[in-house]
């Protein structure tokens, strides 16, 4: 099967170049930044996370996000999430290996996580979302290949995958827990500081995730034969649109508990996010639209004439996929370290030119991995012969 991704027209391969540019420009800055540091980057010793950890959490959730059409393929029977269960967890490999890879470029010296493994600490949090993150991402690579290779032989997927498809439901919701339990645990960080940390990573995840894979199947339709059928892109528009409508009700809940409080610790962060404090206001435009594109995604995904419009559901998916990454990557990450513990100021973070190179390298890497598997999946996917049941 793997030399599928070995043949293809001159725009795959157009593409593939590209991805490659663009990492190797990321890969460039990052030696830049390992010979001289993370200086190079807008992070301080008041801001010490950044563009880098703001993606690792988002895209936790992007990984998260193929259980929304493994679970009701293999619990559920619905039957027309069958041709893209596949391409879910697909998209998960790709999403995780984004997420491990912002860490190591995060990390000053990358050998420092091998700490992890020769210096296990089962009372870090960081150390229970890696081992979650590995078991994750093998599961899916197991399963989507071992399924992959049935569907390419005409055979039904193996019995002993089963079990590892149960056993990958519940990872998915744990990678995305664990992941909120790292910024929840730390009680010195009030706006972090929140019981529904994790429920409001899930309803992203569950949102942003899920809108990335409609978009996904809108282009292969777009540029291959494959056609994942209307009646499952918009049972996967039903589960976005519940997502993002549950998302905005929490941040409602946020909203009112820490204003109505008045509580002064809690109150500052969300203050300098929503509406600036004195004269910081770095990230207020980047929330509101944020909040903006989220009520406008729920408007055209409640209504079922534009929702079943493949093209305004797009322009849907878009706005849930931008406004998810500013309120779960930046909108999520810098507040938590304003104002500074030390000195009560208000020192901003925006990201430098080459970090956010950096970053755009990892994600060309995730996204050529991506391709990869999908050009598998779908060549497959055309010369398969129906397996039997």
């Amino acid at each position: 099967m793997i030399e599928a991704a070995l043949s293809g027209s001159k725009k795959y391969w157009g593409w593939i170049a590209f991805l490659l540019a663009v990492t190797g420009i990321g890969i460039a800055f990052y030696i830049v930044q390992w010979n001289v540091g993370l200086t190079i980057t807008g992070m301080s010793r008041d801001v010490s996370w950044g563009l880098y950890i703001a993606n690792l959490t988002f895209f936790v959730g992007v990984a998260a996000s193929a259980v929304m059409v493994v679970l009701p393929y293999y619990l559920h029977n619905q039957k027309e999430f069958g041709k893209i269960t596949i391409l879910g967890e697909f998209l998960a490999v790709s999403a995780v290996i984004i997420c491990v890879t912002s860490v190591v470029v995060d990390l000053g010296q990358p050998a420092r996580l091998l700490n992890l493994i020769l210096h296990p600490s089962p009372n870090s949090i960081l150390f229970w979302d890696i081992i979650v993150l590995s078991l994750y991402l093998l599961l899916n690579i197991v399963i989507g290949w071992t399924a992959l290779d049935a569907e390419h032989k005409g055979e039904p997927v193996r019995p002993w995958v089963k079990p590892l498809i149960y056993i990958s439901i519940p990872l998915a919701i744990s990678i995305h827990t664990v992941t909120a339990f790292i910024y929840c645990g730390i009680g010195g960080r009030p706006f972090w500081f929140t019981a529904l940390m994790a429920p409001r990573f899930l309803a992203s995840a569950f949102a942003s995730g899920p809108a990335l894979l409609i978009l996904l199947l809108l282009i292969l339709r777009k540029f291959t034969s494959f056609d994942a059928g209307k009646e499952a892109i918009q049972k996967i528009a039903k589960i976005v649109t519940y997502a993002i409508i549950t998302m905005v009700f929490f941040i409602i809940l946020e909203f009112f508990t820490v204003f109505y409080s008045g509580s002064p610790h809690h109150l500052i962060p969300f203050e300098y996010l929503w509406f600036g404090v004195e004269g910081a206001s770095a990230l207020v435009p980047w929330i509101w639209t944020s909040l903006i594109l989220a009520c406008l995604a729920i408007i055209l995904l409640v209504n079922p004439a534009t929702r079943k419009n493949e093209s305004i559901l797009a322009v849907a998916c878009v706005s849930i996929f931008v406004a998810m990454w500013i309120d779960k990557g930046l909108g999520l990450v810098v507040p938590g370290f304003i104002p500074s513990q030390a000195s009560g100021e208000y020192f901003e973070y925006m990201p430098t030119m080459p970090e956010i190179l950096i970053q755009l390298g990892v994600f060309a890497l995730g996204v050529l991995i991506l391709t990869v598997l999908y050009k598998i999946a779908i060549t497959v996917k055309e010369k398969a012969v129906p397996a039997s049941h």
